[in-house]
């Protein structure tokens, strides 16, 4: 059984209409069309839920009302500030674009979707968002919650995953669009996504389209959307060592294109697989964090772990006492009281934050 074909002519008005007078979502975003606020709002939003990014858009509105002020800001400040939302290269890309419209651009954002498209972190669903709720340009926005809504409305097992699973879905989203209320139309079917066609326990009930979806006839609403592969998940080892010296501890800025970029840690042996206490010392001391003879082990902490995208981070913390300050170039000494001055990754903040206060 096929889509009724007068359907996707009036998909949109159904939407609209469910849009005025049934949804009831809230976020500070909704309706704003100052396209620093709105670009701000999507980059937080980029593999974050709703409710954990809106006190992060708070907060950044408040420290930051405008692009030059957040342009002018201490890097570390930025970082700062994003700590403990994660998937840190968006915040690298926050900082790049920043700079890049405050200072070559001299603070005006680009109005036209091709020049969008360019800024740094912007990939085609940002752009798209920005271009329609900024300016009411024609572009369709199409995220996990319009997936969902357009494979169960119109029965699509396409996977959504795939390049052309992404390309037909682009089309028909396009095809659907309201064109005179771009910016509104957007806005609703991902509000539609996410209060009525959830992921879990959809409200079917209360669904304008449920006479003509394709999953809720064909009893096909927990099959939908397909997604073609899974995740392949690369396990590593972190061992830090927190090493004490005159009522100091080391830190350094993490560098290089990995994980966590341009936050803080600790001097890090990172290992293949799980290793023993022993092992690492061994390499600190080949490393040079540490001299045979100068330090004494305070304490181990129990295996400490955490899921990313597409790693597992597992490792522990080793607490040492030195005699003798460590020759690597680069640490930082910071007193304990002075650590929350530093933005370190959730991994270990979640063990400072288990750590007694002295």
């Amino acid at each position: 059984m096929g889509v009724n074909k007068n359907f996707k002519s009036v998909f949109s008005s159904l939407l609209l209409r469910w849009n005025s007078k049934m949804n009831m979502r809230k976020m500070p975003w909704k309706g704003e069309k100052d396209p620093y606020k709105i670009w701000l709002s999507e980059i937080i939003l980029q593999q974050t839920r709703v409710e954990q990014g809106t006190n992060y858009y708070l907060k950044f509105i408040n420290e930051f009302p405008n692009i030059h002020v957040l342009a002018d800001a201490p890097e570390d400040n930025v970082y700062k500030l994003w700590e403990g939302l994660g998937y840190y290269t968006r915040c690298t890309n926050l900082i790049k674009t920043a700079k890049y419209i405050s200072k070559i651009l001299h603070g005006k954002f680009p109005d036209k979707y091709d020049e969008i498209i360019k800024l740094s972190g912007v990939g085609s669903y940002t752009a798209s968002a920005i271009a329609s709720f900024a300016y009411n340009l024609p572009f369709p926005v199409v995220d996990g919650n319009v997936f969902r809504v357009l494979a169960r409305v119109f029965g699509i097992n396409k996977p959504i995953d795939s390049a052309e699973g992404k390309k037909y879905f682009y089309k028909l989203a396009y095809q659907l669009l309201d064109k005179e209320n771009p910016g509104e139309y957007n806005q609703a079917i991902m509000d539609f996504g996410a209060v009525i066609c959830k992921p879990v326990n959809p409200l079917c009930t209360a669904c304008c389209f449920k006479k003509n979806c394709l999953a809720f006839q064909n009893n096909k609403i927990n099959k939908l959307p397909i997604k073609e592969g899974k995740l392949k998940i690369k396990s590593r080892w972190f061992y830090y060592l927190i090493m004490e010296y005159r009522n100091k501890l080391y830190i350094k800025k993490r560098t290089g294109n990995d994980i966590w970029k341009n936050l803080y840690e600790f001097p890090l042996i990172e290992t293949e697989k799980k290793s023993n206490t022993n092992f690492v010392l061994k390499q600190a001391i080949k490393n040079g964090f540490i001299y045979k003879n100068s330090y004494s082990v305070q304490s181990v902490s129990i295996q400490q772990n955490q899921l990313l995208s597409h790693q597992k981070i597992s490792g522990q913390f080793v607490m040492l006492k030195l005699t003798k300050p460590p020759a690597i170039d680069g640490l930082i000494a910071s007193p304990r009281i002075k650590l929350t001055q530093y933005a370190f990754p959730g991994f270990i903040n979640r063990f400072l934050s288990q750590q007694p206060e002295e």
